[in-house]
C-alpha cells in the first residue's frame, strides 16, 4: 500500500471527526499555512493528511507555503515528489497554494504554475474584499522589492494586511533567530502601514511572539522538518511547540483573526484570536489548554 493512503488510515482512526476548531463561520476566509514542508518524507505526508482533513470541515481554498518549498534538486519528478504527492487530496479539491521563495528554493519555482507565484519573486492576491496577502522574497531583498512592497501596502487602506517570507524578524530559534538586517528594512513599513499579521518559517518549529509594535508575528517552519528544544527564552515567546511537527489553520472574520497551531498528531499546540485594531490576543478557548509550552 502507499504510503499516502496509509496515512491516511491512520490519521482518520486517531484523528476522527475532531478536525475543526475554529469558528467556521459562513462568510469567513480561512486559510492553511506551511512552512519548510518540502522534504517528500513521512512527516510531510502525516502533515498533508491532517490538512486533509482540516479542509473537509474548514473548507478552506487557500495555503501559504514560507519558504524552502522544494528541498535538494528541483527536477519535474523532485515536485511530484516533495509537492504533488503529500498535497494530492488538497490538489485533487481545487485548495490554490501561495508559496514564498525560502533560501533552499530554486527561482525557478517562479515558473511552477500550481505555487501560484505567476513568475514573481514578490507579489501581492486579495482572495476576499477586505484582506490583502503580500508575499516577499527574504533571500533577496534589495531596493526594487523595499519600493514595491512600500507602494503596494501604502495602496491598500482598509484592508487586512498580512505579510509572508522565509526569514523570520522576530523568532527565539537557537539555529537562526531574529534576522535583524531585515527587520531593520521591513519592519518600519510594517508600521507605518498598518499590516497587522507577518508569518515567516525558516527555524523549524512553531512559535507566535509577543506582539511587536503592534503586529502580530508567526514563525512556521516545521511541516515538515523539525529542531526538537531549539526555541530559547528570549522574552519574544507567547507560545511555542519545537517538539513535533505542526501547521497553522487561519479564519478572519470580520475584524477577528482566528488561529490554531496543530502539531503532526493532531494535538492543538496553540489556539486563540487576533483583533485587527489592537495587539491585544485573546486567551485560549476555555476547555482545550494547550500542550506545556515554553
Amino acid at each position: 500500500m502507499k504510503l499516502a493512503a496509509v496515512v491516511a488510515i491512520l490519521i482518520s482512526f486517531s484523528f476522527g471527526a475532531w478536525a475543526q476548531e475554529l469558528p467556521n463561520r459562513e462568510g469567513s476566509f480561512r486559510f492553511a499555512v506551511v512552512g519548510d514542508s518540502g522534504t517528500g518524507g513521512k512527516r510531510q505526508h502525516q502533515i498533508g493528511a491532517l490538512l486533509g482533513q482540516y479542509h473537509k470541515t474548514l473548507g478552506f481554498m487557500t495555503v501559504l507555503m514560507l519558504g524552502d518549498n522544494i528541498y535538494g534538486r528541483h527536477k519535474p519528478k523532485d515536485f511530484q515528489k516533495k509537492f504533488e504527492l503529500p498535497y494530492k487530496a488538497l490538489l485533487d479539491s481545487g485548495v490554490k497554494f501561495r508559496a514564498a521563495l525560502g533560501n533552499h528554493d530554486s527561482p525557478t519555482q517562479i515558473s511552477y504554475k500550481p505555487f501560484n507565484m505567476d513568475g514573481l519573486r514578490y507579489y501581492t492576491f486579495k482572495p476576499s474584499e477586505g484582506i490583502r496577502f503580500f508575499a516577499l522574497d527574504s533571500t533577496a531583498v534589495d531596493k526594487r522589492q523595499l519600493e514595491w512592497i512600500e507602494r503596494e501596502l501604502s495602496g491598500s487602506a482598509g484592508d487586512w494586511k498580512i505579510v509572508y517570507f522565509h526569514h523570520p524578524i522576530y523568532s527565539s530559534g537557537a539555529r537562526h533567530g531574529s534576522d535583524l538586517a531585515l527587520r531593520a528594512v521591513l519592519e518600519p513599513l510594517f508600521v507605518k502601514y498598518g499590516v497587522s499579521v507577518v508569518l515567516s518559517g525558516h527555524d523549524h518549529f512553531y512559535e507566535r511572539i509577543e506582539p511587536q509594535r503592534g503586529i502580530h508575528y508567526f514563525v512556521i517552519g516545521g511541516s515538515a522538518k523539525l529542531r526538537k528544544k531549539n526555541i530559547r527564552k528570549t522574552g519574544l515567546t507567547a507560545k511555542a511547540f519545537d517538539r513535533d511537527n505542526s501547521f497553522a489553520v487561519m479564519e478572519i472574520d470580520r475584524d477577528v483573526l482566528h488561529f490554531q497551531a496543530i502539531s503532526r498528531t493532531g494535538e492543538t499546540v496553540d489556539i486563540g484570536s487576533i483583533s485587527r485594531n489592537s495587539a491585544s490576543v485573546d486567551g485560549l478557548r476555555k476547555g482545550r489548554d494547550s500542550a506545556p509550552l515554553k
